[in-house]
């Protein structure tokens, strides 16, 4: 599958905000942080959420306890 440029400023792809979602950033903040995704001119913002947004949603969750022993 080919990637996307979100972020034509910082050459961010949909690939790299779902790998950053994979490495456990889950904030449009943390987002930015991590990548630099539209911390310049601001034009991808609205794409970069909603890639976000889907990345987060599409997410596995993770076994947050363990069963009690028998």
């Amino acid at each position: 599958m080919r990637s996307m440029y979100i972020c034509m400023c910082n050459a961010v792809t949909d690939h790299a905000i779902r790998r950053a979602v994979a490495e456990g950033v889950e904030t449009f903040a943390e987002l930015q942080a991590r990548t630099g995704c539209s911390d310049c001119c601001g034009a991808c913002e609205p794409e970069a959420r909603q890639c976000l947004r889907e990345a987060l949603e599409t997410k596995r969750p993770v076994l947050t306890f363990l069963p009690s022993p028998a």
